[in-house]
């Protein structure tokens, strides 16, 4: 149990780990709110695919200048930027739904300003955590960091859910766990305030250069051993894990409940999750192998959650769902934390959330076409299928490349340097140029 939470140890880490906990209760409540609001205004399950999206389209499209922010930049600087914009943009949204003068269009445009604070706090926020607690306790931190926000998933959905049915379920409902969530950013910027920098090991900074995003990209392509993970992430990411977008459609569409059921729902999925996280956080050596089992596992158990016949049996089946989900995505976020070189973490950490949640804007739509098309089971099915399909096709071809090998004990590989193009075409020359000349 010790080496559970041995990153706890560390001060800042602890103080870190307390204002995320209460932020991310307030990031759940919100997350339920703001579907249950779209919902209310539209009915439509494509509105809210199309919410769903636009919240996570700033990752597609930003996380790469997110990165290059996050190497050249003071980490917890930037953090007390994003998480006080993303507390004002709660705000706002809260206080339109509070008032009546909400309409769909309002949340269209703040779920997309909502999504690129997350673009440039997610980069900054992992490579954050190797300055407070440092390589040893990499993988526990990203355990541990996992479990807050599954253990907030517990609570804040549930919380949601009564507070908005005690209220009466409307629009005005919403409004209130929208704002509760904007008050709650305040504990993570307190927390950062309270940090000893004299106890972190921050990186020099990075020194603006030419092609910054093109580097951190072609250090990625020439590592198959993170190039498997990342494409695994991404098919998992953009067909099997829109449960905030399922789950509301077969709640409501489906099973025929109403909010504080669908509250329910995501709580009880998170307790699948939190342990998950926690099993991950007892690993101190995340591998392949476990990152694609856990996806095909996800995959198998998420077509077979869309067959059950009763909303009983559709909540039994969620915890194993959130069990498989978390250990994969904890274990590939700490097999490529732990594998790249420090100076280029967070413009690859940067590529990680850009593929891992930058595929929701791809997915979320469509599996809302589908529901509409096809009725929400087909969410679900059609999503974990997909799941197992593209995490066989990556697994093949990138154990076929002839530097990549997949064995029961394979570690993070160190890192590989990659230089940029100038400074590699000058060794190459010098390197010619002290060759021996053949007899």
């Amino acid at each position: 149990m010790r080496s559970t939470f041995r990153a706890l140890a560390v001060r800042n880490y602890r103080l870190f780990a307390t204002g995320g906990l209460i932020s991310n209760v307030g990031t759940w409540m919100q997350r339920v709110a703001q579907d249950w609001l779209v919902l209310a205004l539209t009915g439509s399950g494509t509105a809210l695919g199309i919410t769903t999206g636009l919240q996570f389209l700033p990752m597609l499209l930003l996380s790469p200048y997110a990165g290059v922010i996050a190497d050249r930049f003071p980490k917890r600087k930037v953090l007390v930027v994003t998480q006080t914009a993303m507390g004002v943009t709660a705000v706002a949204l809260g206080l339109l739904a509070v008032t009546g003068l909400v309409q769909t269009w309002h949340v269209y445009v703040l779920a997309f300003v909502f999504g690129t604070g997350t673009a440039f706090d997610a980069p900054a926020r992992t490579a954050f955590v190797n300055e407070m607690v440092g390589r040893d306790h990499v993988a526990n931190a990203v355990g541990l960091n996992s479990a807050s926000f599954n253990l907030a998933r517990i609570i804040g959905p549930a919380v949601a859910g009564f507070l908005i049915a005690g209220l009466g379920g409307g629009v005005f409902a919403t409004g209130w766990a929208i704002l509760l969530n904007g008050v709650s950013y305040a504990a993570v910027v307190f927390s950062l305030w309270r940090i000893r920098t004299s106890e972190l090991a921050p990186l020099e900074p990075v020194a603006r250069t030419k092609g910054m995003v093109r580097e951190g990209w072609r250090y990625v392509r020439r590592r198959p051993d993170i190039m498997l993970v990342l494409s695994v992430v991404f098919v998992t990411g953009t067909f099997g894990l829109n449960f905030q977008m399922t789950m509301a459609i077969m709640a409501t569409d489906v099973y025929g409940k109403g909010a504080s059921e669908y509250g329910l729902l995501g709580s009880i999925m998170a307790v699948g999750s939190l342990a998950g996280a926690l099993v991950a956080a007892h690993r101190s050596l995340p591998r392949q192998r476990l990152v694609v089992g856990a996806a095909l596992a996800f995959g198998f158990i998420e077509m077979v959650t869309g067959l059950m016949p009763t909303y009983l049996t559709f909540a039994l089946l969620l915890p194993l769902c959130g069990l498989s989900a978390l250990t994969m995505i904890t274990a590939a976020n700490a097999f490529v934390q732990m594998s790249v070189a420090p100076y280029i973490r967070g413009r690859v950490m940067a590529l990680y959330m850009a593929i891992f949640m930058g595929g929701t804007p791809l997915g979320a739509p469509i599996l809302g076409w589908v529901a509409e098309q096809f009725g929400g089971r087909w969410t679900l099915i059609g999503g974990g299928a997909l799941t197992v399909l593209g995490t066989v096709a990556a697994t093949l071809y990138f154990t076929h490349r002839e530097d990549l090998v997949m064995r029961p004990r394979t570690r993070p590989r160190p890192h590989v340097e990659v230089l940029p193009r100038a400074e590699y075409v000058a060794r190459r020359a010098a390197a010619r140029l002290n060759r021996p000349v053949a007899a």
